[in-house]
C-alpha cells in the first residue's frame, strides 16, 4: 500500500499526500514504483521508464474510495476541469463505468477506459 505524506512518485518525485489519486505498478520481478497521480503513472509508462511487457501489475486508486489500490486496466477515468489531480491533468479513476458516469454527469468532462487513457498520453508523449 502507498504510505501517503512519505512515499515520493516514482515520476516526478513529489510526496504523496492525496489518497483519492495514488497509483502503483509492480513490475514482473515484484519491484513496486509509486505515484502520486494516474498521469504521473501514464507518463511513466508513455514515455517508456517501464516496458509494458515488464509490467506486472498496474494499480490506482478510485477517486470515490480513498486508499484503496484497484487493477488500473479495468478501471474507467474522467478528465473534468472540476475534479482537479495532483499533477494538473484533472484525472481521477473510477472502478466501473456507471460510477464514472454519476462523476460526469456532476462534474462533467470525458470518460476512458484504460487503453483510450493510455492511448492520450502517449500521443502527449510523443508531441514533445
Amino acid at each position: 500500500p502507498l504510505d501517503y505524506g512519505t512515499d515520493k512518485c516514482d515520476n516526478c518525485e513529489m510526496t504523496i499526500v492525496d489518497n483519492k489519486f495514488g497509483a502503483e505498478i509492480v513490475n514482473t520481478k515484484g519491484k513496486t514504483f509509486k505515484f502520486d497521480a494516474a498521469e504521473c503513472m501514464l507518463n511513466y509508462i508513455a514515455g517508456g521508464k517501464i516496458e509494458k511487457e515488464n509490467i506486472s501489475l498496474k494499480l490506482i486508486t478510485h477517486y470515490n474510495m480513498p486508499g484503496i489500490l484497484s487493477d488500473a486496466g479495468k478501471s474507467y477515468f474522467l478528465i473534468s476541469g472540476y475534479i482537479p489531480s495532483p499533477m494538473g491533468a484533472f484525472l481521477s479513476a473510477y472502478g466501473d463505468e456507471q460510477t464514472a458516469i454519476k462523476f460526469k454527469d456532476k462534474y462533467g468532462g470525458e470518460i476512458y477506459n484504460w487503453d483510450e487513457i493510455f492511448n492520450l498520453f502517449s500521443k502527449k508523449m510523443h508531441k514533445h
